[in-house]
């Protein structure tokens, strides 16, 4: 929707078509934005509720190709969340100016190239002496710096609230009555134009810039990091039957001289026993096999299991060796064949005594029992593997993907 103020509707709305045919991913925050026409504000700004303000005689000065280019900027600011991430870098007016240009950095370095048409200076990483493909907070630290240090050569930004989350004049006086978009369905658009990115990379390869890609990828896909993960669910799985208590006529119990007729449990406490089904299949590589045994010497240092406490499966389609280790250098693999760690989770559920745990190490290509064991709370960390939904883990298990494999 536009709200005109001596504004130039058709050069905006041909301005708008012309954006979203040259960049399609970015259509849907387009279409979103109300443009509002202010007198006298020397350029475009936005703010956090996806207005866009732009003084209709910069409007009138520019052709569509020039307008376009700016709405796409301003757009950037918006599918970035600049606000947001000012606001938690504490951003007030004083330095505004200097995150506003980090933010204009960082979107001219993914469009620069493109079928922009910027009027006037355009913000480089190179302009602040900075590398490429950094962020926002990387370059906005480094403008600081050279302010600290006397360095006037800097240019002032100004993109609004939208930019930097300190609201302007301007923008409570011209944007009351337009349309606005909510925080909520800003995160949803910004999740429809990183799958429209998606799609558009995949059907015509190289047309979405990288650092676009990257971030579109990021959202969608976000990466956790394994390693905390997979420690997480092991100190969950050991906690859960350390915390337990059970009754016990092993030995008596310490209230038993008061009860002449009657014998008394004692508590007890079990001690938890981890197993770990080493997966030595044909499918996993050295490099995963390596992967698989720093895991290995990290969940004995993470949950603090004394010595003797871990016990180590070597299997492929059967099992191979069973040792109880200290550490990783002293776990011996033996396999190569086919997959089947149901097999190894059966013979760690058989050993005495019987463990409490069991983390699978595997790259996925095995099937799985239709139930797990009803005893022991089973992790499998997934190396590498299948991500095609052919080889799906089994639904009773805890799963953590582990994606750095060296």
């Amino acid at each position: 929707m536009t709200t005109s103020h001596s504004l130039d509707g058709h050069k905006v709305a041909a301005a708008r078509l012309w954006a979203a045919n040259r960049f399609p991913y970015l259509a849907t925050g387009l279409f979103a934005c109300s443009v509002i026409g202010v007198p006298e504000l020397g350029g475009m700004a936005t703010d956090e509720s996806w207005r866009l303000y732009v003084d209709p005689e910069v409007v009138d000065s520019l052709d569509a190709e020039q307008v376009g280019s700016l709405l796409v900027h301003h757009v950037g600011h918006l599918l970035r969340d600049h606000a947001g991430r000012a606001s938690a870098m504490g951003v007030e007016r004083s330095n505004a100016d200097d995150w506003a240009m980090a933010a204009d950095a960082e979107i001219n370095d993914d469009l620069h190239g493109s079928d922009l048409r910027m009027p006037g200076q355009v913000v480089l990483p190179g302009d602040l002496g900075a590398e490429e493909g950094k962020l926002a907070e990387e370059y906005f630290q480094l403008v600081r710096k050279k302010r600290k240090d006397g360095d006037q050569s800097l240019p002032g930004c100004d993109c609004g609230s939208g930019a930097d989350s300190v609201a302007r004049d301007f923008e409570l006086s011209w944007g009351g009555g337009a349309p606005i978009v909510s925080k909520g369905s800003s995160e949803l658009l910004r999740c429809q134009m990183a799958s429209e990115m998606l799609r558009h990379a995949g059907q015509q390869p190289g047309s979405v810039p990288a650092g676009l890609l990257r971030w579109a990828q990021d959202l969608l896909q976000p990466k956790v990091d394994w390693r905390k993960a997979l420690a997480a669910e092991l100190r969950r799985g050991v906690a859960a039957v350390a915390g337990c208590v059970d009754y016990s006529y092993s030995r008596p119990s310490r209230r038993q001289s008061v009860m002449r007729d009657v014998i008394l449990p004692s508590m007890r406490k079990p001690v938890p026993e981890v197993a770990v089904v080493c997966d030595t299949s044909g499918s996993m590589s050295e490099a995963m096999l390596g992967q698989a045994m720093a895991e290995v010497e990290g969940l004995l240092r993470t949950v603090g299991l004394g010595a003797n406490k871990l016990r180590v499966l070597s299997c492929d389609y059967d099992v191979h060796k069973v040792q109880r280790v200290t550490t990783a250098r002293q776990v011996q693999l033996a396999g190569g064949g086919g997959t089947d760690m149901g097999r190894g989770i059966d013979a760690a559920m058989k050993l005495k005594p019987a463990p409490s745990v069991v983390v699978v190490l595997t790259d996925g290509f095995t099937p799985w029992p239709d139930q797990g064991p009803k005893d022991a709370r089973v992790v499998v960390a997934l190396i590498g593997g299948d991500r095609s939904g052919k080889w799906v883990p089994p639904s009773w298990a805890r799963v953590v993907h582990v994606d750095d494999v060296a």
